[in-house]
């Protein structure tokens, strides 16, 4: 049985080096160019024929629609919802990537601290620009908050700084566990179906019941990552 870390090695697919910096074409990067491919053929195919009374296929991303509205408006305000394409891509985006890596033989990006990181990085600097944006030069406020003495500036400062860049860790440190634990689980198990023989009927049973809540984890863990990203960006439109 190969190691259940084995399928979170990343491998170039096509290899590129420029100037001695390996910029390779990878299965992660596949992966990412599928779940973009994925979701907006799935978006397109539920909407392609839109009516007044929506059918289940025009149902799904109205849903959605809705649904990430309602987080923004919830956690962000109204202003907030001038910035819905991105929190709504972001969620998309997580969301298939972390189902596709369901699939056998497939590549779970949503487990590497490298491709969920940077995501959270582009997130945290929407958010600064975002807060520069509305609130110009106020918006260092949010490294010293108001009624604070200016005498606490030298400790409170490099608080609020650390509270701050710990953002994207935060947000891809949950992501990037759980999917790696879960994946880790269904190896280990879809090992024993192989090895016990006529047994394995039982790893086998017990491994499909992983699947369907590592479908609800999946889901549970791009509403938590989307959750968090309307909180920072609320916290960057708002005093706090």
């Amino acid at each position: 049985m190969s190691s259940p870390l084995e399928q979170f090695v990343i491998k170039p697919i096509i290899p590129i080096e420029v100037a001695g910096i390996d910029i390779s074409f990878t299965n992660s990067s596949l992966f990412m160019v599928l779940a973009v491919v994925v979701s907006t053929l799935v978006m397109a195919l539920c909407l392609r024929k839109r009516t007044m009374v929506p059918g289940m296929l025009q149902s799904i991303p109205e849903s959605l629609y809705e649904f990430i509205n309602n987080l923004l408006r919830e956690n962000v305000g109204v202003e907030g919802l001038k910035y819905f394409p991105f929190i709504f891509t972001v969620f998309v985006f997580i969301a298939f990537g972390n189902l596709l890596g369901l699939f056998p033989y497939a590549f779970t990006f949503t487990s590497h601290l490298t491709a969920v990181g940077s995501l959270s990085l582009v997130a945290l600097l929407f958010n600064i620009a975002v807060g520069i944006k509305n609130k110009k030069l106020g918006w260092l406020r949010t490294f010293l908050p108001r009624g604070i003495p200016l005498a606490l500036a030298p400790l409170i400062v490099p608080i609020e700084m650390i509270s701050f860049l710990s953002k994207p860790f935060s947000l891809t440190v949950r992501l990037v566990a759980n999917m790696t634990v879960g994946h880790i689980m269904l190896k280990i198990i879809a090992g024993f179906v192989v090895s016990l023989g006529i047994l394995g009927i039982i790893p086998l049973l017990f491994n499909g019941a992983i699947v369907c809540f590592e479908i609800f984890i999946s889901l549970l863990q791009a509403f938590i990552y989307t959750v968090l990203s309307c909180i920072y960006l609320g916290e960057a439109l708002h005093e706090h």
